[in-house]
């Protein structure tokens, strides 16, 4: 069986749970010594999958920003920057976004109709895969591994997170909290409603807790019970 790759979730929130405000430029919730932690994650990933309403919302390049990072991964043979991946049911993804313009190879999994709308809009600047009437994150792992990914970064969003979270598929979950509150109703949620394995009663076991900055990381290992 194809061996599916090691899924670590990375996201940062504030104290009431939320990944973003409501205004049109992205809130910073990290430091400076957190943004360096989220670089060495992505140095060590093959890849990083990313969700298309983040692509529209924040525009990110995805990129290994410190460059003895990216030299160490040229030097192990490996590409400079992680296979960029992301989803798209519907494939409304516009070829200008920075996303398809930095770093290496790019990937796209989405249904077979909006595959269609992706390979005209994206020719030359990614490689769309079509996965039937629904994009399973369970085919896309099984496509990853395929493709020698064995350690998985998801920078979010937040319905990204949910989907893995609810459907077990998360190995690990890397949360920073920021001492913030944003109290914005329509500002975007680290996860959204949903039935999560064992519902609410269980608890997740603790890998790590400790301060960044004034940033607290929080590691947990969602597939496991304390």
């Amino acid at each position: 069986m194809t061996q599916r790759p090691y899924v670590t979730l990375s996201a940062a929130m504030s104290l009431d749970g939320f990944l973003d405000d409501a205004a049109p430029e992205r809130l910073l919730l990290s430091n400076p010594a957190d943004f360096d932690r989220v670089d060495q994650l992505r140095a060590e990933s093959d890849a990083i999958l990313v969700g298309s309403t983040t692509l529209r919302r924040d525009n990110p390049r995805l990129l290994v920003n410190e460059p003895d990072r990216r030299a160490a991964r040229e030097a192990a043979g490996r590409p400079t920057h992680p296979l960029k991946v992301t989803l798209s049911a519907h494939g409304d993804l516009a070829p200008e976004l920075r996303f398809w313009h930095t770093g290496g190879a790019k990937l796209v999994y989405s249904t077979d109709r909006g595959a269609a709308r992706l390979r005209a809009a994206l020719d030359g600047l990614a490689e769309v895969v079509a996965l039937g009437r629904r994009v399973h994150l369970g085919a896309v792992l099984d496509d990853l591994g395929r493709r020698g990914v064995r350690r998985l970064m998801v920078e979010g969003g937040g319905s990204v997170h949910t989907q893995f979270l609810s459907e077990g598929l998360a190995d690990e979950l890397q949360l920073a909290v920021a001492p913030l509150l944003v109290g914005h109703a329509a500002a975007p949620r680290f996860v959204n409603p949903a039935d999560f394995p064992g519902g609410s009663t269980r608890r997740l076991r603790l890998l790590e807790a400790r301060t960044v900055g004034d940033v607290v990381l929080l590691r947990y290992a969602p597939k496991e019970s304390a």
